[in-house]
C-alpha cells in the first residue's frame, strides 16, 4: 500500500508541475523566436529581389529569391580587403587579450601584493565606462602615437576594454584550481613556467574560450572606432565600413545593407560553432577540486 500510494502521489506532482513546465517551455520558444526573427528578416531581406524589398507590402517570405544583392557586395572592390583586415584585428584581439588576461588572472589570484585588491575594483571601475565617452581621448592618444589610419588603432583600444571583463571572468578559474596541484608539480621537479603553460592553462582553457567569444564578437561589429580611428586611408578600414557605401543621398540600397550584415554574421556564427562546446563548459563553471 505504502509503495502504491507513493506512486500516486508522484504521477499527481508530475502532473501538477507538467503545466508550469509545458508553460515554461512555451515562453522560451517565444522568447526565441523574437530574438531570431531580426536575424531571419535579414537573410530574407538579403535574398528578396529590389521590388519586393520596396514594397510597402511586407511579406515574411519571398517566392522569387535573387542573388543580386549578394553580387553588389562582392563586386565592391575593397569589400575583401575589409573583410581581411576585420579578421586580422579580431584574431589579434582574441589572442592578445587571452593571453594578457590569463596571466593577469594568475598573477592576482595566486600572488599576493600590495594594492592587489585595488587593482581588482579598477578594472570593475573600467568596465562601467561607456567607450562613447573615452572615443575622443582615446582619437587624442592614437594621434600622438601615430597610429592613426592604421590597424594597431583598433587593436590596442579593444584589447584594452577586452581585459577587465576576461580577468574577472578567469579570475575565478584560475582560483578552482587546487593549490596543491602546484604543490605536488613543484615536488615532481616542474618549474612555475612548465606548470603555468603545461597544467594551468589546459584547465582554464574553458574559460579562455568564454572570453575570446565576447572579445571576438565586440571587435568584429566594431563601427565607432572603425569610424573614428581610421580617416583617410580606407585600405585600413574594416567590414563594418562596407555598409557604408550602401547608403546613399537619395535612396538606401536595402538589399545591399542586409547581404552585407549577412556575410558579416557567417564569422561570428562559424566561430561560435567551433566554439560552443568549450563556451558552454567555460560559461557552466570552473574546475572542480
Amino acid at each position: 500500500m505504502s509503495a502504491l500510494s507513493t506512486r500516486i502521489r508522484v504521477r499527481v506532482r508530475v502532473r501538477i508541475r507538467r503545466p508550469w513546465r509545458l508553460a515554461a517551455e512555451a515562453t522560451a520558444l517565444v522568447v526565441a523566436a523574437v530574438v531570431a526573427f531580426p536575424l531571419y528578416w535579414m537573410v530574407l531581406s538579403a535574398f528578396k529581389p529590389a521590388g519586393e524589398i520596396q514594397s510597402t507590402e511586407a511579406r515574411p517570405w519571398t517566392l522569387s529569391p535573387s542573388l543580386d544583392s549578394f553580387r553588389r557586395v562582392f563586386e565592391q572592390q575593397e569589400f575583401g580587403r575589409y573583410f581581411l583586415n576585420s579578421l586580422f584585428v579580431a584574431g589579434a584581439v582574441v589572442i592578445a587579450s587571452a593571453l594578457i588576461a590569463f596571466l593577469a588572472a594568475t598573477a592576482v589570484t595566486r600572488f599576493r601584493f600590495r594594492f592587489r585588491t585595488t587593482l581588482l575594483i579598477m578594472f570593475l571601475v573600467a568596465q562601467m565606462v561607456p567607450i562613447e565617452a573615452l572615443t575622443i581621448p582615446l582619437f587624442f592618444l592614437m594621434r600622438d602615437f601615430g597610429q592613426l589610419n592604421t590597424l594597431g588603432a583598433l587593436i590596442l583600444p579593444h584589447i584594452a576594454f577586452s581585459l577587465p571583463f576576461a580577468i574577472w571572468m578567469l579570475r575565478g578559474f584560475v582560483k578552482a584550481v587546487p593549490e596543491a596541484l602546484e604543490e605536488a608539480a613543484c615536488i615532481d621537479g616542474a618549474s612555475r613556467t612548465r606548470f603555468l603553460w603545461q597544467i594551468l592553462f589546459p584547465l582554464v582553457f574553458p574559460g579562455l574560450v568564454a572570453t575570446s567569444v565576447f572579445s571576438f564578437i565586440s571587435t568584429w561589429n566594431d563601427f565607432l572606432f572603425a569610424k573614428s580611428f581610421i580617416i583617410s586611408d580606407t585600405s585600413q578600414s574594416t567590414l563594418p565600413m562596407a555598409l557604408l557605401v550602401f547608403f546613399k543621398p537619395d535612396e538606401n540600397d536595402w538589399g545591399g545593407i542586409m547581404a552585407a550584415s549577412t556575410v558579416m554574421t557567417i564569422p561570428v556564427l562559424v566561430f561560435f560553432v567551433l566554439v560552443q562546446r568549450r563556451l558552454v563548459s567555460g560559461l557552466g563553471g570552473a574546475v572542480k577540486d
